[in-house]
């Protein structure tokens, strides 16, 4: 059988007219309050639902009835929010 012909391919060469990106403010680190204040909205937001449950719903904000659920998931999806900013 015969053998197959080797292909070589061509080495790439980024054309020199173009600047490549500008590394800037997005390599500075974050402020130290944002994994302070994600890690502090986690740990509020899991109290909020542990205390609404053990509760059997009376605490803490009995009036809000269901809404204290979304008071606890809020504060952990903010907690991401901040958390997905941290470098």
């Amino acid at each position: 059988m015969p053998k197959s012909v080797v292909r070589k391919k061509k080495v790439y060469t980024p054309p020199s007219d173009i600047n490549p990106a500008v590394k800037g403010a997005s390599n500075k680190p974050s402020p130290a309050w944002v994994p302070v204040s994600a890690v502090t909205l986690i740990v509020v937001g899991i109290a909020w639902l542990v205390v609404y449950y053990l509760s059997s719903q009376q605490w803490p904000v009995a009036s809000w009835e269901y809404w204290n659920l979304a008071v606890g998931f809020g504060c952990m999806v903010a907690s991401l929010g901040l958390l997905s900013r941290w470098r």
